[in-house]
C-alpha cells in the first residue's frame, strides 16, 4: 500500500537547471576565468551541486571548494526569476496530500537552494514545510524536506530517499518517488521504492535502462499513476 510520495525537487517541481547552470558558469568565470560550456554540466546532473560544480572545475583543471558552490547559490538567489515552476507542481502536491497520502522532497541541492525554490511553488497556508528537525503542527499538511544539507552520501547512493521515509515514517516499500535523473532514479530503485521517472531532463529510454518503473512526460501524469497504485 502506497503511503509517501518523494519527489526530487530539481528538474521535477521546478525548472530549475538553466539558473543553476547559468549561476554556475557565472561562479566558475568570477573565480578561474574559465568559460564553462552550457553542456559541461549535463553529466553531474542530479548528483548535488557541490558535485555539480565541482565536477566542471575539475574538467578545466581547477580546484573546488565550496566557495564556488556558496557563490553560486548567491547567483541563483539573487536572479531566482530564472527559475520555473513546472505546470501543476503546487496542484499535483495538493491533491496527494488530499488523497491522505503523506508528501516529502528529497532534494541532493543544499537547504539554501531548496528553499528558495519551495518559495517560487507558492504552496499556501494549507501545507506545512518541515525541514530536518521541525515539528509537526496541526492542521496543516506536512510537506517533508530532506535536503543534500542532511546526509552524508549524495545519489545514486540511496541515503537520501531512506532518511526521507525515515522522517515521515514511511516504509520503503510503501513510499514512490518521483525523479528526474539517472542518478535518483538509481537511489530510489537502490532504497526498495517505486520510481516515477518524467522526461525533463533525460530520455525515455535512458530512464527506463536506469531502473524506473514508470516513465512519464508531464509531471501531472504522475497522480494517475500514484491512484492506481495506492491502496494495491
Amino acid at each position: 500500500m502506497l503511503k509517501l510520495v518523494i519527489f526530487d525537487m530539481d528538474g521535477v517541481l521546478v525548472d530549475s537547471e538553466p539558473a543553476i547552470t547559468l549561476a554556475s558558469i557565472e561562479s566558475l568565470k568570477e573565480r578561474f576565468g574559465i568559460a564553462a560550456a552550457y553542456g559541461d554540466f549535463k553529466e553531474f546532473t542530479g548528483m548535488g551541486d557541490d558535485k555539480f560544480i565541482g565536477g566542471v572545475a575539475a574538467k578545466y583543471g581547477k580546484p573546488y571548494d565550496a566557495g564556488l558552490k556558496a557563490r553560486a547559490y548567491e547567483i541563483y538567489t539573487a536572479k531566482k526569476h530564472r527559475v520555473k515552476v513546472f505546470p501543476k507542481a503546487k496542484k499535483l502536491i495538493h491533491n496527494i496530500t488530499g488523497a491522505g497520502l503523506s508528501c516529502a522532497v528529497a532534494s541532493a541541492s543544499d537547504l539554501v537552494k531548496v528553499k528558495v525554490n519551495i518559495q517560487k511553488i507558492k504552496l499556501g497556508r494549507s501545507i506545512e514545510v518541515l525541514t530536518s528537525g521541525e515539528a509537526r503542527k496541526r492542521g496543516k499538511h506536512p510537506l517533508y524536506v530532506i535536503s543534500g544539507t542532511d546526509v552524508t552520501n549524495k545519489k545514486p547512493d540511496p541515503e537520501i530517499f531512506l532518511k526521507t521515509a525515515e522522517r515521515a515514517g514511511a516504509a520503503p516499500e510503501h513510499s514512490l518517488v518521483i525523479e528526474d535523473a539517472v542518478s535518483g532514479v538509481k537511489a530510489a530503485k537502490a532504497a526498495g521504492m517505486t520510481c516515477v521517472a518524467v522526461t525533463t531532463s533525460f530520455k525515455r529510454g535512458v530512464l527506463f535502462g536506469a531502473g524506473a518503473d514508470f516513465v512519464i512526460d508531464n509531471l501531472y501524469e504522475a497522480f494517475d499513476i500514484i491512484k492506481k497504485i495506492k491502496n494495491k
